[in-house]
């Protein structure tokens, strides 16, 4: 065997016992790829707390009317938190058919005040006037050019704790609960609407 034959198995031998050539590097290990922050939790429109409410209705009704917080609270466990109220009156009078003239201001969380008025026909079981301070939660009303329009109301379905009674009126999600406390004389079951308007009207329809 020649020298440089010699030399060439050494080389090989040498190369089978470090594992490859002196200059050869190891591979690094792959680095896991680092986490990702989590998103945000999803923001949550500003509602009404029930304090808030509740004494916004005692501005109304007068602090500690029997009957208001019962309501109220009802309400608020039916439905949760409003994102907006209306205060108000309205006077009505029905022999069969019936009127309701009403006009207050919109208390909108993000927007701010606004005039509103409404206005509604029913047809029932119904005879007698009356005159009430309203004061509604709406729920649901993301832009407040949302209200004006027509929400199917059912009187009947109201129910009653000490003087003060409260509905439920709905179109598509946004939902009104007028919460009144009447003076006069009103009996009977009626259903109709309630059309919201900028400005007041004559008609009722």
């Amino acid at each position: 065997m020649t020298s440089t034959s010699l030399s060439t198995a050494v080389s090989l031998l040498l190369m089978a016992t470090i594992g490859g050539p002196a200059f050869a590097q190891a591979v690094p290990a792959e680095q896991p790829a680092p986490a990702q922050p989590s998103p945000p939790p999803p923001a949550t429109a500003p509602v009404y707390a029930e304090d808030d409410v509740l004494g916004a209705a005692e501005d109304v009704f007068g602090k500690g009317a029997e009957g208001l917080a019962e309501i109220v609270r009802k309400t608020f466990k039916d439905r949760g938190q409003p994102n907006a109220y209306i205060v108000g009156r309205e006077v009505g009078g029905a022999f069969v058919v019936g009127v309701r003239y009403g006009s207050g201001t919109l208390y909108h969380k993000v927007e701010g005040q606004r005039k509103v008025h409404w206005t509604g026909p029913s047809v029932g079981f119904d005879f007698g006037g009356d005159g009430s301070k309203v004061f509604a939660l709406v729920y649901n009303l993301d832009d407040t050019e949302d209200l004006f329009q027509r929400f199917p109301a059912a009187e009947g379905k109201a129910y009653l704790i000490g003087g003060f009674t409260a509905n439920y009126m709905q179109r598509g999600r946004i939902v009104v609960v007028p919460i009144k406390l009447g003076v006069g004389a009103r009996l009977g079951l009626n259903g109709g609407y309630m059309r919201f308007s900028k400005k007041g009207r004559v008609l009722p329809f």
